[in-house]
Parts: structure tokens; C-alpha cells; sequence
């Protein structure tokens, strides 16, 4: 492993590349990032960064945004077929259907989803800047949050705002129920839990009233026990994210709330497929222009509001 690492950094240097990694890779894929981050804070660095190359360790729809939002950048993915179950889920004609009923409404998408849906929307959000975002947008009007349902319901109770929710869902998220909260919540009576609002337990209002229930991005689950009294945290979210967790805070006890349910899309990408991808600078991801100018939009509307 320390001889890919040393190489990688190698190609990295000569290449002017940097490494954008998220939270869900894999432990070893996280070490080599030049930044480790959530879906806003790597859409940030993709359009700030001086780099010539940006090799994105995520899934197909993170490398399409970087595209979109630095198009001088040869955007590179270290595996084909990294996809996401919620940027599968959603198609920009289902969204066209739903304007043609709703002439005046108003299309928030999640990032996770593809350029061609993006180029549909209105406003683009993440699960970091989504309540701010739709808490600002136009009173009397008809809104459409796609494609997380948990997440819609979750801004819909937060934010009281009336919106059509598209029903797709994150499969790694959608299995972390109120039931399963509740048991780890008794279980753990001195633990504070972290969730991310994609889970479907985020959809009960009486749980998010909990006093030791903490909902976030995964960047919020990330700074948050540097805020907390607590000494034990429950997290709920995928757990790979404790990999990062436990390096910020090695005094600190986290509990996997989904010990073995993994994201199968972003463990995709090794160390062998970083090394392979800047060495042949392979696996490009190239949005057309005509799209790019489209999907700039509601991405570019999202990053001024945050």
C-alpha cells in the first residue's frame, strides 16, 4: 500500500492533479485525497481549484458536476460505473412532466443527480445547504424537491414549506428507520446520535425533537462532536465515514448505527484504479457545452446561496 500511496503522489505532483475524495470511499482511498469532503464542499473545491486535472474518488453524478462547474479541467473518474441509486432514480422528463402541470413552479434537485436533470432544475441543493435554500425561495408558488424522499420530508417538517416530493431514495440511507434510531437511542442512553437527513428516519417529526437526535450533512456529523459534551456518538449514516471520524477524534467512542451497509458505487474506486487513472489520465468526464450552460444554472444559484 505504501508504494501505490508514494506513487500516486508522484503522478499527482507531476500532472498538477488533485484528488477530491469523499467521506464514503474507502479508509484508503481517503488517505490519498488532497481533500476530503461531502457533495458542497467538493463542488467547491472542484470550481476553486488551479489544477490541471481534478480525479474525482465518488460516483459518476460528483465527477458530471465538477465538469460542469470548472470545464477547463480534465475531469477524470477512476472506475466506469460508479453510479447512485438516487441519480438513477430521476430522469429530467419526469421533471418536465410535472412543469407542464405546474407552468410557474419551482424545481429543487439534490445534487445527486445527473447533468441532464440538472439542466431542468431550478435550484440545486445539497444535504448541507438544502433548508437554507428552500427557506428562501418564493411564497405561493408550487415547488418540487427530487428525488430524496427522506430528505424532501425532512425540509418539508423543517422548513413547513408544501412541496411534491419525488420518491426516490438512497438504498444506504433508507434502511436507517425510526425503529432502528429508537433501539440504538435505548441501547446507548449516554450517546448522542448523528444522522443525515437522507435516512427514512428522518421523515418522523417526533424523532427530530429528540434531545440526543443531531440531523446534518455529513460534514455537520463530522464537526459536530468537536461541539458536543457527549464522549459516545451514534452514527448513523454510512460507516466509512467513521474512518475520518476516528482519525479527528481518537478520545472519542463512535457506534455504527449500519455497521455492514455500505455504499457498493463509491467502494468501487482502489488505490489501484487512482493509480491506473492518473497514469493514463483515463475515464474522462466531459458534460457537453450546450448541457454545461444549462446545468450551470441552478448549481451556480445553489453556491451563491450557501
Amino acid at each position: 500500500m505504501e508504494a501505490i500511496i508514494k506513487e500516486i503522489n508522484r503522478l499527482k505532483k507531476e500532472k498538477n492533479a488533485i484528488i477530491l475524495g469523499h467521506y464514503y470511499a474507502r479508509p484508503e482511498v481517503q488517505r490519498v485525497a488532497d481533500y476530503l469532503g461531502d457533495s458542497l464542499g467538493l463542488s467547491r473545491v472542484a470550481g476553486e481549484t488551479d489544477a490541471d486535472i481534478i480525479l474525482f474518488c465518488g460516483v459518476e453524478f460528483m465527477a458530471e458536476t465538477a465538469s460542469i462547474i470548472s470545464p477547463d479541467k480534465k475531469v477524470l473518474i477512476p472506475v466506469k460505473g460508479a453510479g447512485c441509486t438516487l441519480a438513477q432514480s430521476i430522469t429530467a422528463a419526469g421533471i418536465l412532466t410535472w412543469k407542464r402541470k405546474y407552468p410557474d413552479g419551482i424545481v429543487v434537485s439534490y445534487v445527486n443527480t445527473t447533468a441532464e436533470v440538472k439542466a431542468v432544475t431550478d435550484y440545486c441543493v445539497t444535504s448541507a445547504n438544502a433548508l437554507k435554500i428552500v427557506k428562501q425561495l418564493p411564497e405561493g408558488r408550487p415547488i418540487l424537491f427530487t428525488p430524496d424522499k427522506n430528505l424532501g420530508e425532512y425540509i418539508k417538517i423543517a422548513t413547513g414549506r408544501e412541496m411534491d416530493i419525488w420518491q426516490g431514495e438512497c438504498y444506504v440511507h433508507d434502511v436507517i428507520t425510526t425503529e432502528l434510531v429508537e433501539h440504538f437511542l435505548e441501547k446507548y442512553p449516554d450517546a448522542e446520535l448523528l444522522i443525515h437527513p437522507e435516512s427514512a428516519a428522518c421523515s418522523n417529526r417526533q424523532l427530530l425533537e429528540h434531545p440526543r437526535v443531531i440531523v446534518g450533512s455529513t460534514t455537520k456529523i463530522m464537526n459536530r462532536p468537536s461541539e458536543s459534551s457527549y464522549k459516545q456518538f451514534l452514527i448513523a449514516t454510512e460507516p466509512d465515514t467513521l474512518a475520518e471520524l476516528t482519525r479527528l477524534y481518537p478520545d472519542l467512542d463512535f457506534v455504527p448505527v449500519i455497521p455492514e451497509h455500505r455504499c457498493e458505487y463509491m467502494k468501487l474506486t482502489t488505490l489501484e484504479n487512482i493509480h491506473d487513472a492518473l497514469l493514463h489520465e483515463q475515464y474522462e468526464v466531459k458534460v457537453p457545452e450546450e448541457l454545461r450552460e444549462k446545468a450551470i444554472v441552478p448549481i451556480d444559484r445553489m453556491l451563491e446561496l450557501s
